[in-house]
């Protein structure tokens, strides 16, 4: 239920989800960033693996982001908003404690981009996005692993939103065992989360 109220301020009331994501940055910062930087660098670790290079994106990162996000088409973004995507939008989250942005590094260049939207009720939201010229090489499964044993690490559910129109990630989804329906949202969303 938390979750529909969340989903419906985020996309009707955006004043007020700025009021609850201050509040949510504040008390996470104090609950649990440490957990994350302890749970984090081991996890990273474990899946770096060449070519791939995964990390913690920087503020430093913010001009590898903003190009990737923006060379793709606009049907490849058009069911993934997590914040906006111009240069003032990415340095808000590069600022937001609770809001950790991740990216996969082909050498220099920043091939995938992921994220954990964590709340202090110990559930986060995730999503991901692959540059459209290294998909189907397994980026998206190291994603994957990543965001879910980072949540499991730090005791959180691992929880998205999937259109049921956006066929691509549908068809992504279809062989993770990882993943349950929870329920149906309005706009023919799913409300989903990834278990162990």
């Amino acid at each position: 239920m938390i979750e529909k109220i969340l989903i419906f301020i985020k996309h009707r009331f955006g004043f007020l989800w700025k009021i609850i994501e201050h509040v949510n940055r504040f008390f996470f910062s104090i609950l649990y960033k440490k957990s994350l930087n302890n749970v984090l660098p081991k996890i990273i670790e474990e899946y770096n693996e060449k070519p791939w290079k995964v990390r913690r994106l920087m503020p430093s990162d913010i001009q590898f982001l903003f190009n990737l996000i923006n060379a793709q088409k606009p049907s490849d973004l058009k069911y993934f908003s997590p914040h906006g995507f111009d240069l003032n939008s990415l340095a808000k989250q590069f600022k937001n404690s609770s809001f950790l942005m991740m990216g996969v590094f082909d050498e220099e260049n920043l091939v995938g981009y992921f994220f954990l939207r964590m709340f202090v009720n110990k559930k986060c939201f995730v999503g991901r996005l692959i540059d459209v010229n290294y998909r189907g090489k397994g980026i998206g499964l190291i994603m994957n692993q990543v965001m879910y044993k980072t949540a499991w690490g730090m005791g959180f559910r691992c929880l998205s939103t999937i259109s049921k129109n956006n066929k691509a990630v549908v068809k992504a989804h279809e062989k993770n065992s990882s993943m349950v329906i929870l329920k149906e949202l309005q706009n023919d969303y799913l409300l989903i989360e990834f278990v162990k």
